[in-house]
């Protein structure tokens, strides 16, 4: 594995972090940025009091539970007909979580507890009041991880995020995006939790089955983070996370600095399925070169031949514009 994309900066607080870090195109650990908050420095001194804490700010709604047998060791993933997964989703309260989380605590055949991606300010109002990053200006997504030792597979994530761990260490297996030719995704149809996951396990890698994986580990970055320590992952590169404790819990924060009104990039991937890669090569090859003219290689040269007044739906993409080619779009599909 190649060191050489990750940057360590030691981080006792916000202001030792350079502001090119929020915008950052290659992975960066952010060493003790949190280790301050509350909900840090308390589990290290007594870690059921700190997980009490987190329970007393529970709101009461219930919180979306991965649940996986002992024998999946902590992975989750398809099952082996890939009609479904190796685990269940399930509705429970995050304080029945915890209790759970406690009572397997050093057991050796405990089952995967896992409930991701769950809003900070909505579940644990008040958390953010002494354990927060001053980033409100990017008006991010402040979410909550908690599970014992798991592991979800490799998938990107369209925001810039920074991952802080709270308890437990926690493990980051980094692929910049080039690699995804390498990585074997799976269905886009069915995926455990809204994004294409890598069909690769990383922890032991099926040579025979997925010949190209090597290259793509000769690629991967390896971040191990202890409790305090941060991770700025990158817009679009692909991650496995591993909780490596019995009880681990991580926020993050996820930020796009690209207006809502320009919609999701993925939305134009299923069009360019439907309507461009069936065609034959000829006319692949053509179309290639008009998304690299109009899109991937577009600068002021592009247009320069075209008076402003004429420039319609090639001049810069404002909302109203947007809008527009949305409506277009939504007519055109319906014939």
């Amino acid at each position: 594995m190649t060191v050489a994309e990750i940057q360590f900066i030691d981080a006792q607080s916000w202001t030792d972090i350079p502001e090119s870090v929020l915008s950052a195109t290659k992975p960066v650990v952010l060493r003790g940025l949190v280790a301050a908050w509350p909900s840090v420095s308390q589990q290290k001194q007594d870690l059921d009091a700190a997980l009490s804490m987190l329970a007393d700010r529970y709101s009461g709604r219930p919180v979306s539970t991965f649940l996986g047998e002992a024998d999946i060791k902590g992975r989750f993933f398809y099952n082996k007909e890939l009609t479904g997964f190796n685990f269940l989703q399930l509705e429970a309260r995050l304080d029945d979580v915890i209790a759970k989380l406690k009572e397997y605590r050093g057991g050796t055949d405990a089952p995967a507890i896992y409930v991701g991606s769950t809003n900070l300010d909505a579940w644990l109002p008040g958390f953010r009041a002494q354990n927060d990053l001053p980033i409100d200006a990017l008006d991010p997504i402040a979410s909550l991880w908690i599970g014992n030792k798991t592991r979800v597979a490799p998938h990107f994530d369209l925001p810039q995020n920074i991952a802080c761990c709270v308890m437990g260490r926690r493990r980051f297996t980094l692929f910049p995006p080039e690699q995804i030719e390498n990585l074997y995704v799976g269905p886009l149809d069915l995926t455990p939790a809204g994004q294409p996951i890598s069909m690769v396990d990383f922890n032991d890698i099926d040579e025979e089955r997925f010949p190209k994986a090597k290259l793509a580990w000769e690629q991967a970055v390896v971040a191990d983070l202890e409790p305090g320590d941060a991770l700025l992952v990158p817009s679009m590169w692909w991650h496995q996370v591993e909780a490596l404790d019995d009880i681990n819990i991580l926020v993050n924060y996820w930020w796009s600095t690209v207006p809502e009104f320009l919609g999701a990039p993925g939305d134009a991937l299923l069009h360019a399925m439907l309507s461009i890669r069936s065609l034959p090569k000829a006319q692949k090859d053509a179309w290639r070169r008009f998304f690299d003219y109009y899109i991937f290689d577009a600068d002021e040269l592009t247009h320069q031949h075209i008076p402003e007044n004429a420039l319609g739906r090639l001049g810069a993409m404002d909302e109203t514009r947007a809008k527009r080619t949305r409506a277009l779009l939504l007519n055109q599909l319906k014939r």
